[in-house]
């Protein structure tokens, strides 16, 4: 499980990162294909960040994302060989009739999605509070998919998002972190738009 390392002086959360999105390349030149170890250590990452909000009402919400980053790892681990991208990986899982990791997949990007989206209403909106861009993402991304079980799990996190300044003072110094985070949320949503045009296509379902 990630864990999240001390923001160093002068610094900020993206300094802690294992693997950045923002580091995590595109091949173009192949569908837009995205590496998959990479794209993995930049989603574990993340899950840090989960650790900021510093509520234990995230755990649930920061251990379903794990959970399914080990589905796709699991797989990359047991098919190496056909596992370089994530597309390859789901393609190859695809044709041996097994979908455990293209459906972690799935609900990894619906979980980096949502996200994402809250963190960038979150940095338009300067005088939302994070509780309004996390339930406003929620309604969005992952709400229309969860039961009626798993909803209220979620709604209590996004009841116990802290104050946007004091989310900021936690994330290092906020001018450099602002700017940071706009970079690294377009490096995400980028792949994450790939990747969610690649699931709706006819071979990558199941």
């Amino acid at each position: 499980m990630a864990f999240q390392a001390a923001i160093p002086p002068g610094g900020t959360w993206f300094d802690t990162l294992k693997k950045s999105f923002v580091n995590v390349p595109i091949d173009s030149s192949n569908g837009n294909a995205i590496p998959t170890s990479d794209f993995l250590e930049a989603a574990e990452s993340l899950t840090t960040l989960f650790d900021l909000l510093g509520s234990l009402a995230f755990t649930p919400v920061k251990n379903d994302m794990i959970g399914n980053i080990k589905k796709v790892r699991d797989r990359q681990l047991a098919s190496p060989d056909d596992s370089s991208t994530l597309q390859s990986l789901v393609l190859n899982e695809l044709k041996s009739k097994k979908h455990t990791a293209a459906e972690g997949l799935l609900w990894l990007v619906r979980g980096l999605d949502f996200t994402s989206q809250a963190l960038r209403h979150t940095l338009q909106n300067p005088d939302a509070e994070l509780s309004t861009s996390f339930r406003t993402a929620y309604t969005g991304t992952l709400k229309p998919h969860h039961s009626f079980l798993v909803k209220p799990v979620f709604s209590a996190a996004m009841s116990a998002t802290p104050y946007k300044k004091d989310f900021y003072a936690k994330m290092g110094e906020e001018e450099k972190a602002k700017v940071e985070l706009g970079k690294w949320l377009d490096a995400l949503e980028e792949q994450v738009k790939i990747l969610k045009e690649f699931q709706e296509r006819k071979e990558a379902k199941w």
